[in-house]
């Protein structure tokens, strides 16, 4: 049987810091109010003309290089993104070009903050099919592009960044990823949406969100994710040796972990300093604990997200 490896990882942030203390002199908030709500200190910002395209092509060529490899090993190339640089050609075909490589395809999924979860699964499906070897699947996004920096209750969330990882076939049944479950239920969209669309008002809008609704829900929605995955396999959570969560809210992570019985240093949290980048929140986690030294041979990896739509969804991985 063949399985998808993690064989590497990679991520990019924007070299502007925003702190909390920068949002305080912008909208009616506080450090100590942000931290307490959200857990968030700062947040990195893309620069003015920065694409999300070159936030991706950064993770990726990181990613390629710690695996030792180049575009030309890639047979297909997954961009997870809210933000495209354009409404069409993909985000993704742009990567693939500014990584030489000519083969093979690349395009872009769209599930919000679930869309690595989302592109880490059809990436797995494609190589356990035997229709690649290798795929890059990146997750990226310019969150900053979509917020009013006039509405605290937003602005304060979001950040900008991208993260990658390179699926590669193996035949070691032992490692890999395990096990998948994604849901969606678009009852919800209006909890968290953006106020514009190519169709709608051929503007991007900004994030419009129910933050009291969207949190009870994703509280509810990640316990059905995380349940499924063990059950999947038989898994039980002292199994689980780090929780690679989307970072969204302190709160929602804190909550996860205790359903678990684990400890928060179990956990990988990049939230305090990354703030909410989307898509590309489990990726950056995720290389920050390999980076990090938290991730060795044989670990049990529970990646898990939600986000608008409603999306949500997880992944079990062995390193």
């Amino acid at each position: 049987m063949t399985r998808a490896i993690i064989r590497s990882t990679g991520s990019y942030l924007p070299e502007k810091i925003l702190t909390n203390h920068d949002l305080a002199k912008m909208v009616d908030t506080s450090h100590e109010k942000i931290v307490q709500l959200t857990g968030i200190h700062q947040r990195h910002i893309a620069a003015d003309g920065q694409l999300t395209s070159d936030m991706a092509t950064r993770a990726a060529r990181m990613a390629l290089e710690n695996a030792n490899l180049t575009g030309a090993d890639i047979d297909a190339i997954i961009v997870a993104t809210t933000t495209p640089d354009d409404t069409f050609p993909a985000t993704a075909v742009k990567v693939q070009a500014a990584l030489g490589m000519t083969h093979g395809f690349a395009f872009d999924v769209q599930a919000v903050c679930s869309g690595f979860i989302y592109a880490l699964t059809t990436g797995n499906n494609l190589i356990v099919t035997g229709q690649c070897k290798r795929v890059l699947v990146i997750g990226a996004e310019k969150m900053s592009s979509i917020l009013d920096w006039t509405d605290r209750s937003t602005c304060i969330l979001f950040g900008d960044g991208a993260g990658a990882v390179v699926l590669e076939a193996s035949a070691d049944e032992k490692s890999g990823i395990l096990t998948m479950h994604l849901h969606s239920d678009g009852r919800y969209r209006d909890m968290l949406y953006t106020s514009g669309g190519v169709a709608s008002t051929k503007t991007a809008g900004f994030i419009q969100m129910q933050g009291r609704e969207v949190f009870k829900h994703a509280v509810e929605c990640l316990a059905q994710a995380v349940d499924e995955a063990l059950e999947a396999t038989g898994t039980k959570p002292e199994d689980i040796s780090l929780l690679v969560p989307h970072q969204a809210n302190v709160r929602i992570i804190e909550g996860t972990a205790k359903k678990l019985g684990m400890s928060m240093d179990k956990v990988i949290l990049t939230l305090d300093k990354h703030g909410n980048t989307s898509a590309a929140s489990i990726p950056l986690a995720l290389h920050e604990a390999v980076k990090g030294g938290r991730v060795k041979r044989g670990d049990l990896l529970l990646l898990e997200a939600m986000g608008g739509g409603f999306t949500w969804g997880s992944v079990l991985v062995r390193w």
